[in-house]
């Protein structure tokens, strides 16, 4: 199984999809490939404009992707598809669209069985999960049930922030997280820091990306591990 999944698309400053582009990259491989892109995250963009926004980065680095909204069948789609991408924005909805088009074990049957390589940043990290509970989205909609599509054993928290602004007295991220594990004590999160991203290939992961990620078990004081670490334990 083969998993490229990036916190986020964009950092501060820079163009969209520009700091991940060579990793994605190199990824990929030098031969052109062509992947299906899920553009289901999407709710104030067309899958239209989303997929020429995406098109436009994979092509700076010889390759390309094509949505599934062009396709009929959209389970046919992904059983043909070379690669898997999926992009973010909202979680719920893209859940939703994962559910109601049936596509949950095929892609876990592409991605786990058949090892066809798989890239999700933001939402489309979240739902690689077993389920989208640590999103940090607004519920707009019926996910059709919280499962996800399981490739990871553990949680991802895209976009971790480790402080809330200033003056705002809501919870901090690390208390929403500190919540879910006393409620699920099996599960790790990882929450994995802008410009950062998990890479999982030979049944190794590791942390790519110039901050270190912020680990949460029940029982255990937050921890962080820097890009040097051993990740192993998350996925046994």
């Amino acid at each position: 199984m083969r998993l490229l999944l990036i916190s986020n698309s964009t950092m501060a400053g820079e163009e969209y999809l520009d700091y991940p582009k060579n990793n994605i990259k190199k990824f990929l491989g030098d031969k052109p490939v062509k992947a299906l892109f899920i553009p289901y995250a999407g709710v104030s963009i067309s899958f239209d404009q989303y997929e020429a926004k995406v098109k436009a980065k994979f092509n700076e680095v010889g390759h390309d992707v094509i949505s599934i909204h062009h396709f009929d069948d959209a389970v046919k789609a992904v059983e043909q598809a070379e690669a898997i991408v999926i992009g973010g924005g909202n979680s719920w909805n893209l859940l939703h669209n994962i559910h109601k088009n049936k596509l949950t074990e095929v892609i876990r049957k592409k991605v786990m069985q058949e090892e066809i390589p798989y890239i999700g940043w933001s939402a489309g990290s979240n739902v690689a999960c077993p389920t989208i509970k640590t999103t940090n989205d607004m519920p707009i909609i019926d996910p059709i049930g919280f499962q996800a599509l399981n490739l990871i054993p553990f949680q991802i928290n895209p976009h971790y922030l480790d402080a809330n602004p200033e003056g705002h007295n809501g919870e901090t991220r690390e208390v929403r997280i500190n919540e879910f594990i006393l409620v699920n004590p099996e599960v790790y999160v990882a929450g994995l820091r802008e410009g950062s991203m998990f890479l999982f290939e030979n049944e190794n992961i590791q942390l790519i990306g110039n901050h270190t990620c912020r680990i949460f078990k029940n029982g255990v004081d937050p921890y962080e591990l820097k890009v040097s670490d051993d990740f192993k334990f998350l996925i046994k």
